[in-house]
C-alpha cells in the first residue's frame, strides 16, 4: 500500500470512490445482522461511512482502519463521540487484531491484482475461527487502475483457498453509477 499515494489523493480530493454515505448493499446487509457485540474491522474505511452507520445504530464494537491520516482526521471530526481508540492509522498488511467480521467497500478495488492473494490471506489470518468477509467488489475491468476490476470467477477462486461458503452475487441495490458492475460477496473463514 503506498501511503504516499493515498495522502495526495486526499489532499487533492481526487476521492472519485467515495459516494458520500453508506453504499445500500452494505446497509443492508448491517441492517440484518442481530449481535450488536461483533468485533467489526473496516479496513481501507476511507470517511469511514459505514462505521458512522455502524455505530449509529449501536454496534459497540466497531473499529475502522486506513493508511491515511486525512479521512480518519475527518471522521474524527464528523462523529466526535465514536471511540479514538477504534480509529486505527496504519497499513492493513500488518494489522494484527482478530475480528468477527471484516466489512469492506473500496480496499478490494484499490489492491492490484499481483498483490490480492496477501490481501485475502491476511483478511483470512485476522479473522476469528468461523469469522466472516463481507464485501462488494467490481465485476467489471478497467484500464490502469486503481481502482482495478475483476470477475465473479476470479473473485472464487482467490477466496476458496481460504474461504468456505461463498456467496458472490450481482448487486441489486448499487448506487446509479455502479448499476450492473458490483457484486456483493460474504465468506466464512475456513
Amino acid at each position: 500500500m503506498d501511503k504516499t499515494f493515498w495522502d495526495k489523493r486526499y489532499e487533492e480530493k481526487l476521492t472519485g470512490w467515495d459516494i458520500g454515505k453508506i453504499s445500500t448493499p452494505i446497509k443492508e446487509y448491517i441492517d440484518q445482522l442481530e449481535s450488536k457485540d461483533i468485533k467489526i474491522l473496516i479496513p481501507g474505511c476511507g470517511f469511514g461511512h459505514e462505521a458512522q452507520y455502524l455505530f449509529q445504530k449501536g454496534f459497540t464494537n466497531v473499529y475502522l482502519m486506513d493508511i491515511s491520516p486525512y479521512p480518519l482526521e475527518k471522521f474524527k471530526k464528523n462523529n466526535p463521540t465514536f471511540p479514538s481508540k477504534n480509529i486505527l492509522l496504519g497499513d492493513f498488511f500488518e494489522h494484527n487484531t482478530f475480528y468477527d467480521l471484516i466489512l469492506e467497500q473500496t480496499l478490494f478495488c484499490a489492491i492490484s491484482p499481483e498483490k490480492r492473494d496477501e490481501y485475502i490471506k491476511k483478511i483470512h489470518e485476522l479473522l476469528n475461527p468461523k469469522g466472516k468477509y463481507v464485501g462488494v467488489l467490481f465485476n467489471c475491468q478497467f484500464e490502469g487502475g486503481p481502482p482495478f476490476g475483476g470477475t465473479k470467477e476470479d473473485y472464487f477462486t482467490l477466496f476458496s483457498k481460504y474461504f468456505q461458503n461463498i456467496s458472490i452475487k450481482d448487486c441489486y441495490n448499487s448506487i446509479d453509477a455502479r448499476k450492473e458492475r458490483e457484486v456483493f460477496i460474504k465468506a466464512i473463514k475456513k
